[in-house]
Formats: C-alpha cells, structure tokens, sequence
C-alpha cells in the first residue's frame, strides 16, 4: 500500500512539475495578446472613438430591429468583454426584447481581437473566425428579431456622456487589468494540472462517455471534448490554452481543432457569461439556445465543406489518371 501511495504521489508530482511551466508560457502568451489590447481599447473609449464607430453603424442595427444606440453596447463588446458590455448597456436601458437581440450578440462577438489571436494559434485562420463570429452574430439577431414580440416602452435614443478623468480611469483599467492578469495566470495552471492528471490516470474517457451522443449530434469529434467542456464552462481564451497544449504534445489535429474551433467561436462560457446576462433579467433559454444551435449548424456546414473539397480532389486525381 504505502508503494502505491508513493507511486500515486510521484505521477501527480509529475503532472504538476510538467503542467506549470506550460502553463506559464501559455499565460505569458496570452498576456501579450490581452494586455496590449486592453489599453488600446482603453483609450479609444477614453477618446469617444467607440462612440464614433457605433454611431456610423448604427443604421444596421436599425435594420435588425435595434436603435442606434445598441451599436455602442456591441462595439465595446467586440473590443472588451462581456462585463463592460453589460456596464454599458445599464447606462443606456434597453427594454427586453432589444436588451436580449444585443446580449446574444455580445455572447457570440466579445473579445474579438484577443480570441480570435488565440484560435489562429490552435490551426484556424484568424479571418474565417472573424467572418464566422461577426455573421453568426447578425444572424443570430435577424432571427430573434422575427421570432421576439414587440416591446411596449421604447428607449431614449441618446446616449449619457460623461466626462471622465484620465488618471482615475487608468488606475481602474491598471486595477482591473492586475485582476485579470492573476485570474488568468492561474485558471490555466490549474486547467493545465487538472488536465495531465486526467490524462495521466486515464480519466477523461470516463468523464466524456455521457457527452459522446450530443458531441456526435454537434458534428464534434470525440476527442475534442474535454476541451469543448471548458470552453463552454470557462470560456474560450481557457479553452484555448489547453488546445494550445493539446496541440503542441501531437494529441489534437489541426482538423479537428478547426472543427472545434468552429463550434466555441459562437458558443463559448455559456455558464459564467450567460449568468451575467440572466442577473440583470434576460431569459438563460434564449441566450444558450441560440448560439448552440447556431454553432452547430457552422460546424455541419463546415463538415460539408471539407467533405466537398475532398470529394472535388479525389475527381480531379482520379480524372487525371
């Protein structure tokens, strides 16, 4: 026993000792994609060029069903994240039935810049994933639109300006960006150590066996489910950091997180993320619903169009013979 025990020990040990220093170039990495950003979105808020951006969008909105206004709310979100999209769309007051068409909008486009740099990291390219996440977005708001019922009150269409203290606003941006700095370093450590362990003692076959059936239905491969599970439970940039690994030790082909990659640009942290949106009153049906049948029809569509690509090829070969 007291062998087992020291033998039990050692593989953890290992899986510690191999898991942290990934874990900290994968969180140095992604801190040189966020960091950056974050302060240049600070300061294109601080100088009113996202107001700028959303007032010469707004007249798509308006042909979504929206007011003017929302283009601020979804510009903010495509360059931050959900927590600032959510601060703005208090300062402006949305009624239901538009405050839901932006909140699923929101859920599928945040972070775009810092999410799509790590999905062109895991195999896929960076434009595809744009192009996927930005019309899975508008879509998604066409058909709420049509299938929602009217509000009753309407919303002033102006927004609230304020004037903001440049030093007050960088020492908050400074605070909140030294909390995420910590928060990122070590969920993916500890993501990074959960994940050798399940592999190290042959676990993640028996965590994933109930998800297999609605994997496949998802047009999913297996394999890829541990990192589905915490792209949707964490989120993407999480999700993320173990392809990244996964990627690196030969145990995920570029297919394969493609196809992933697919799925999660439109429907990622749909437990911490959808929670927020359903805080302050959306429905949570609405909000994970949406973008999990939107994303697997991507997936499907994908999955034809490798199909196609492949079929065209064997012709081609088979012709030239």
């Amino acid at each position: 026993m007291k062998k087992e025990n020291q033998q039990f020990r050692i593989r953890v040990a290992n899986c510690v000792h191999s898991a942290i220093p990934q874990g900290m170039n994968t969180a140095l990495w992604l801190l040189k994609i966020t960091i950056p950003v974050s302060f240049a979105v600070f300061m294109l808020d601080y100088f009113g060029v996202l107001n700028r951006l959303g007032e010469w969008l707004a007249p798509l909105f308006q042909l979504l069903g929206l007011s003017g206004k929302a283009s601020v709310v979804l510009i903010t979100s495509i360059f931050t994240n959900i927590y600032s999209a959510i601060a703005v769309m208090a300062t402006l007051g949305f009624g239901y039935r538009e405050g839901t068409i932006l909140a699923v909008m929101c859920l599928i486009s945040h972070a775009l810049i810092v999410e799509t740099a790590i999905q062109k990291k895991t195999g896929s390219s960076p434009l595809r994933m744009v192009i996927t996440r930005l019309s899975a977005s508008l879509i998604s708001a066409w058909l709420l639109n049509m299938a929602l019922p009217a509000d009753t009150t309407a919303n002033a269409e102006n927004a609230i300006s304020q004037v903001k203290e440049f030093i007050p606003e960088l020492t908050g941006w400074t605070i909140s960006m030294a909390i995420t700095t910590l928060k990122m370093v070590v969920l993916i450590n500890l993501l990074l150590i959960l994940q050798k362990l399940l592999n190290e003692f042959d676990l993640i076959k028996w965590i994933l066996k109930p998800f297999t059936p609605l994997l496949r239905l998802m047009g999913l491969p297996v394999n890829t489910g541990f990192l589905w599970m915490v792209a949707y439970t964490l989120g993407l940039s999480y999700g993320g950091a173990i392809m990244i690994s996964e990627s690196n030790e030969g145990k995920l082909n570029k297919e394969d997180a493609d196809l992933l990659n697919h799925h999660i640009a439109i429907s990622h942290s749909q437990l911490e993320d959808t929670l927020l949106f359903v805080a302050v009153g959306y429905s949570f049906g609405i909000l994970f619903f949406t973008r999990m049948l939107l994303s697997m029809v991507y997936v499907w569509l994908r999955r034809l169009e490798l199909w196609l690509r492949t079929s065209h090829t064997e012709i081609t070969v088979s012709e030239s013979r």
